[in-house]
This record gives structure tokens, sequence and C-alpha cells, in this order.
């Protein structure tokens, strides 16, 4: 919001001397964020100049010039260049007569841009300043021609300082107006905030008596939306004033331009110029229509569907349903509260006005403005909340500044109002809340003070204070909003810097630590972390999401972020090969990646998602909240890996490695030992996964997830052109399965035994199955059983195979003997033989 600093002070007592830096240091104080200063940039001479005469004269490039004599100053006086008061100009504009008063920019002025003048040679002549246009003084874009002061409405002494005669030495401080407090956009609402924080005397422009604005009879308006969206009406206030024989040609006064400017909006004449500036002084938006134009009353209402409307910016739009228009007899005239339209726009031909100033829903304005992409001043004002006192007084400040500069006569016997009784409901806020919540031992005195400051009534009651926040902030709503205001109404300098001091035996849960655990020791194994979004294809949670590849049943989202991905995904695995194949297609061929993030694995049977959609800007209550959440199928947190290219790069005196399954296997054992279990696997099949390279991984004979290589095919598809490796674990299942606590094993000081054992079996057996038996019939003294060799070949039969584990025995309390360890040995074998059929090799 910018805001000129002259008309500030028209209603609150800014000092003289204050600087802007003062001014926005006293709004920071209250709460505004500092934006920027907004200056005219141009320095002086700039004077009044009277054209004396010109003589045309054509150039050989076929332009006309003009040779201008100029009075710059009074007879017998020097021109505030030194100069003497006759100059002359060279002028390229044609719209000025002789004897018309223009603003000169002397020698030694700079304009905007920076465009320093100075007496050049031009055109055969020597040009001693210029004539200015609006647009080179900053006042506007429009670049028509030279600022005559007649068409202003200005008549003052040649060599009048210019810069001072139009205001461009006033400046605008600019602030940063958050969402909830609509009502500083306006220069009602700054200036109230500048007298909260300086202390300085505040006059109201909003306070008028009943009499000056009275409701107006004549002019029919509706409000047609009987079947509100989403339980809001969408217009609460309506009032609608007459002007009659305005003339539009004629000039906005100088000041208001100058103000229009500094406050980022270009001046477009002066019946709309009017409305932009009732809007910025009070904050109510106003909208103008050309009367004769107008077919019937008014109907407020929501589209119809098919309609359509062509707004002021030319754009032919097709209107939603939930958008709220202003409608005539002959159909769609405005996007409320956004742009009106075209049809009966104000213009130069304008003769009767009708002023709306009106309340609308700030959710409807907000949807509408942003599925059209149509922001506009009016728009951020609806959505943000208006007063709903200021209307009436509004549209006759409108009327009021038409009567006086566009010459046109209040029509007091038409016009019209729509409305609701103005109630608000008093929030009760208890004694010792507000000390309690902010920390700061504030008096009562000082809370009751703080909130009468701000325009809220206060009455006493038995544990506290009944408050009633002023129209004008909606956003107070409850005890906290109250206690944000007297913390910032008696400064927040005052809150103490202090670090709350957690409670004791608090921290991260198990199941935390179990998670950041495996995110570390998965980062330390040299994997890079990649987040993926949580949306996929129906496709790819059949393909990866399953181990048959069937369909089962997947989550679609009622708006997803992309619509070529609408489902929530059931595993990890797509998300990876996306961020390989992006890596690959910038050139990072050797890849190790991993993932923690949450799947959604709906139940059978189980029907998810609801078509109840609470209504916006209403905190739902706990039974709607349940209700949603039940709509959410389970969610797990998996941890899902991904190996592709080399593991070891080419480098001098070493070839590449290529990442292999073992290298997989080897990241889910550092998964293990940080979750603290030991994982098990097992030969199996996934859709996606090659057959013969798929493992199954268990823990104590649960599944807990998968290992394998992905299918050429699959890959190819994901444009990937070497062997992929993947793994993916249920790692609140495995966490839940390693217990609350992980418990470090004591170190024995006794020398292990080691031993082999190659064993012949059939080969559908897995190798996994044949380690249990051996660790089941070993028994305790069995420390570790590794699987180091599979043969298949000659000294074995057709259909079996020869798998070799290197076991290590060893006991807590002795040095074990080889008898010890061989009988051991034999217990697992003799275990392994009686379960599979399992022979020692000869």
């Amino acid at each position: 919001m910018r805001v000129p600093l002259s008309w500030l002070r028209e209603y609150v007592d800014v000092p003289v001397d204050a600087s802007p830096e003062d001014v926005l240091a006293a709004l920071v104080s209250v709460g505004f964020e500092e934006e920027d200063v907004h200056r005219f940039e141009l320095q002086g001479p700039v004077v009044v100049g009277e054209v004396l005469e010109f003589v045309e004269e054509p150039q050989s490039n076929g332009k006309t010039i003009r040779w201008c004599q100029v009075r710059v100053a009074p007879d017998g006086e020097l021109a505030a260049d030194g100069g003497p008061a006759v100059h002359g100009v060279v002028c390229g504009a044609r719209n000025f007569f002789a004897g018309d008063k223009v603003v000169v920019t002397l020698p030694g002025a700079v304009l905007p841009g920076p465009f320093p003048i100075a007496a050049r040679k031009t055109y055969g002549h020597v040009s001693d300043g210029m004539i200015a246009s609006a647009k080179e003084l900053g006042l506007g874009q429009e670049h028509s021609g030279i600022l005559r002061l007649v068409e202003l409405g200005i008549d003052a002494p040649v060599g009048t300082d210019a810069i001072a005669l139009l205001g461009l030495d006033d400046v605008a401080v600019d602030i940063n107006v958050t969402p909830d407090r609509g009502y500083a956009m306006s220069i009602r609402g700054v200036a109230r905030e500048y007298s909260h924080a300086t202390g300085a005397a505040f006059r109201d422009p909003g306070l008028r008596s009943a009499d000056e604005v009275g409701a107006g009879h004549g002019f029919t308006i509706a409000v047609d939306d009987v079947a509100p969206i989403r339980g809001r009406i969408g217009a609460s206030e309506f009032v609608a004033r007459v002007v009659r024989d305005v003339d539009a040609s004629r000039p906005t006064p100088a000041w208001m331009i100058t103000r229009l400017a500094l406050a980022g909006i270009r001046s477009l004449g002066v019946l709309i110029d009017i409305t932009n500036y009732v809007m910025l002084e009070l904050g109510q938006p106003i909208h103008g229509y050309d009367l004769d134009r107008l077919t019937g009353g008014i109907t407020v209402r929501r589209a119809r569907p098919g309609e359509k409307l062509e707004t002021l910016d030319g754009q032919l739009r097709t209107l939603h349903v939930e958008d709220l228009l202003i409608t005539d007899e002959s159909g769609p005239i405005g996007l409320a509260g956004v742009m009106g339209g075209g049809t009966t726009e104000m213009g130069g031909a304008t003769r009767n006005v009708l002023i709306e100033a009106a309340v609308f829903d700030t959710v409807s304005i907000a949807r509408t403005a942003r599925r059209h992409k149509l922001p506009s001043e009016a728009s951020r004002r609806f959505e943000r909340g208006v007063d709903p006192a200021i209307p009436y007084i509004a549209a006759q400040r409108v009327a009021d500044l038409m009567v006086e500069y566009a010459g046109g006569t209040l029509d007091t016997s038409f016009g019209g109002a729509l409305g609701t009784e103005l109630t608000s409901e008093s929030i009760t806020l208890p004694r010792g809340f507000v000390e309690g919540l902010i920390g700061v031992d504030y008096t009562a005195l000082q809370i009751v003070g703080a909130l009468e400051l701000i325009g809220a009534t206060v009455v006493e009651s038995a544990g506290g204070w009944e408050v009633t926040p002023p129209t004008w902030r909606p956003d107070l709503t409850d005890k906290w909003t109250l206690a944000e205001e007297v913390a910032r109404i008696e400064g927040y300098d005052r809150i103490p810097s202090v670090l709350p001091l957690p409670p004791s035996g608090r921290g991260l849960t198990a199941a935390q630590q179990g998670r950041r655990r495996v995110s570390n020791a998965l980062a330390a194994a040299g994997y890079v972390e990649t987040p993926t979004f949580g949306f996929t294809t129906d496709e790819q949670n059949d393909l990866h999401g399953s181990a048959s590849g069937g369909h089962l049943p997947s989550i679609k989202l009622a708006n997803p972020l992309d619509g070529q991905a609408p489902f929530l995904r059931r595993t990890l695995v797509p998300g990876l090969l996306q961020v390989a194949h992006r890596n690959l297609s910038r050139g990072f061929t050797d890849l190790s990646l991993f993932e923690t993030g949450s799947v959604f694995l709906p139940e059978p049977g189980v029907q998810y998602g609801t078509s109840f959609v609470p209504p916006l800007a209403v905190r739902p209550d706990a039974a709607t909240l349940a209700e949603l959440d039940a709509s959410i199928p389970p969610q797990h947190l998996h941890v899902a890996v991904l190996l592709t290219g080399s593991l070891v790069a080419k480098q001098p005196g070493q070839a590449p490695v290529a990442a292999e399954l073992a290298d997989a296997l080897d990241a889910v054992r550092v998964i293990a030992s940080a979750a603290g279990v030991t994982i098990d696997v097992a030969q199996g099949e996934r859709a996606a996964l090659h057959p013969g390279r798929t493992g199954v991984l268990s823990v104590e004979g649960t599944e807990v997830g998968y290992i394998g290589e992905v299918l050429p095919a699959v890959a190819e598809a994901s444009d990937l052109p070497g062997r992929v490796y993947v793994a993916e674990l249920d790692l609140d299942l495995v966490l839940s399965l390693a217990g609350e606590k992980v418990v470090a094993a004591s170190l024995s000081t006794f020398p292990a035994a080691t031993q082999d054992v190659s064993l012949v079996l059939p080969a559908s057996v897995p190798a996994a199955a044949l380690r249990a038996a051996l660790v089941e019939g070993a028994g305790e003294l069995l420390e570790s059983a590794r699987l180091v060799d599979d043969y298949r070949g000659q000294g074995v039969p057709d259909g079996s195979k020869s798998l070799t584990f290197a076991l290590r025995f060893r006991a807590p309390d002795r040095t074990l003997t080889a008898a010890e360890a061989t009988e051991a040995k034999l217990a697992g074998v003799a275990r392994a033989s009686e379960r599979f059929g399992a022979a020692l090799r000869e």
C-alpha cells in the first residue's frame, strides 16, 4: 500500500519535519513491513511559463516543429536558471496555443529517467529548456501532448515553482499489508495505525451523520442468492447513488492526479479518478456505471451455465456458476468485486452516473479473481474484507466529489440501498490470559486501553472483559487475536527474548529415532536422499506396487497437482526411477539413491474418499476432521534404494566396477543394522523385477519388503539404458519388529572357532531356508552363518546345488574346542537333512 504523506496528513497529525523513514519506522512498530519510498524523480528549476508566440517550421524529415518564445519570469526579473525572462524553446507538440500557461523545465532541471535538461542546438535553434508533457513529469503514461495548466483548472503567475504547484514534491511510503489486515489498504486505515504508533491525533474520514448518507429510493436493487455457494451469501450490502449532468471532459484536479500517481494508479479521467481516489482513501472499492446504458434495476446473482461477459479490459470471459455477477435486465454487466463490464463503462459521453458501493463475500471474490486470473485493486480489498459500515459514506463521498469536480448534481430522490443490520458478537477475554500468552505483565488499564484504542468496545465482566471488535477488524475473532493486538499496541519490544525450556523426558520417539538412524546410515554408506512427489499413475501402482502386477485399487485425487499422475502412490520405486532418468539426462550415470516416504495402501473392501467438502473459511469441527481422516487410506513409511551405473568409477589403476544385485543387498543390510533387526532373503517374484533376480525380504518370518533387478523392458520404458537394482522395505513394520529398544550385543573376550560346511540339496530350496535350518540346529554356540558359495555343475547331481556356508562358533564363558564346534555344526546339518534332505558334499 502506497501512502502519499500529504494525504496522510489530512487525517493524522504527522509532524512537518517527519521524513518518510520516520513514518515507516512508526508503522513498522505496529506490525507493518517496510517496502519502499516513492518520489517524483525530478529536480528544478521547473516553472510555470506562458507561451508568447511560436512559429511552425516544417523540417526535411517531414516533421513540423514549433520555435516558441516562452516567458518564464515576470518582466524585469531573471529566470530561475539565471537566464532572461523569455526563453526560446523548440517543441514538437502542437496541442498548445499562444497565451497558454505551461510547465517549462529550464536548463539544470532533471526529469525522471534521469533526463537532464540543458540548452542545446536543434533544428537550427538553441532550445533553452523544454515544455513538458504529463508523462515527462511523471504524472502518467499518456504522451499525447504538452500539459496545459488550463486543462487542470490552474492559473498561476509566470515563474511559479511548478514542482510545488503540482504537488510533485510529495512523497509516498510503501508498506506491506498482510492478508488479515485489509483495513490498512486505505489512507484511513494507515492514518489510524500511525496514530496508534505515535499518539498523534486521528481524524476519521469515515465518520458522517446519518442525514448525509440516507438510503435513497426509486432504484431497484436485489440479491438473488437463495442457494448461496458453500453456505455464504454473495452480497450483504449494496448502496447506489446517482449524480446527474456530469461533465466527463473536465480535468482531474492536479493534486488528485499527483496523489493517485504516487499511490501507483494512473489518471483515467475525472469520473474514474474520483472512484479510485475514494477507494484508496476509505478502503471501499467503488464502481461507477453510465446510468443511461443500464436497463432496469440491478440484481446481484450467480452466473448461469454458459454465460459470458466482456470485462473492462476487453476480454470476453466464460463465466463459472460460482462467479458472483452484477446484472441488469440485459444480463451480466460486471464481475462483482473484481471488474466491471464494458457495456456500462463510464466514458467521455457519460452524463449520468450510478455509483455502487457494496460488501461482497470475501471467499467468493477471491475465487473469482483467481479463476479468471484477474487480480484488481478492488478484489484485493474485498477478499481481505472491507468495513461493512463504510459503503454509505463512501458512496456519498464519491457523489460529493463528482458534484464538485465534474459539475454534476446529486439526485437525492433517486438511489437505492440493500443491506443487513450490522451486528458484532463480543469475545470473552479472561483476566490473566493476555499476560500468560504474551509473557508480559500488562496491567488491566493497559489491556483495556489498547483494545479501546483500536476501536473495540470493552465491557468488564466477572472473569475478565467482553470485547466487541470494530466493524473494520474482521480479523479479531477470538481471545488469541485480541491478545496479539494488545502486544502490538503496547510494543513488541516489551516481549522478552527468552528461549522456552522443554519439559524433561521428551524427545524423539523410538520410531523417529529409528527412521533417523536408517536415513543417516544410508547417507553414510554413500547413498543420496532424493524426496519425490507422492503421486503417480494407476499403471505404475499396479506394476511396482504388488507382487503379481494385477490391478489393485488406488486412491485418485479429486484435484491433483498433475493430471497425468492423479493417484496416491503405493510404492516409492516409480519416483526413484524418474529421479534416475532425470539425472541420467543431465549426464550423471552412476547413481546410488534412496528415499524415505509415505505410501498409501488401501485395505481390501474398504471404500475411501468422501463427497463431503467442508465450507471454506470455517474451521472444521472434530467430527468433520475425523470423517476426513477416515477418507484417507492407511499410510506406511517405506524406505527404498536404487542403484545403476558404476559403484566404483574408472580411475588410474582401477577399472570401473558396475553395481550388482549384491550391492543392493548390502544396502538392505545397512538398513537392517540401523534398525536393529536381521533381514532374511528368499527368492521371490515381482511384476517389474527380473525372474530369478528377485528376493523377498523378511524379519523373523514376516515379509517386510523386496529386492531385485528391474526388468530390462521396464528400465527401457523409464529411459534407463543400463541395469537397475532396487529394494524397498516397510520401514514402520521393520522398526516395530525391532522392538522399543535396540540393545548392543556383548563382545566376547574368547576366540571364535570357524568351520565351513558344504551341503548338497534340491536346487528349488532357497539358500535362506537352508541357512535358517542350520542356525536352528546348531544352537546358541553358532554366532554367524554366511553363504560363501553356490555351485552347480560337475560332481553335483542334476537338479541339485551345493551351498557352502562359513560358520563361526563362540561361547560366552570359555574357549570352544574343535570337537564342540564340530558337534554344533553336525547338529545343524542334521536339522537341514531332516527338513530338506541335505547331505554333506563329499
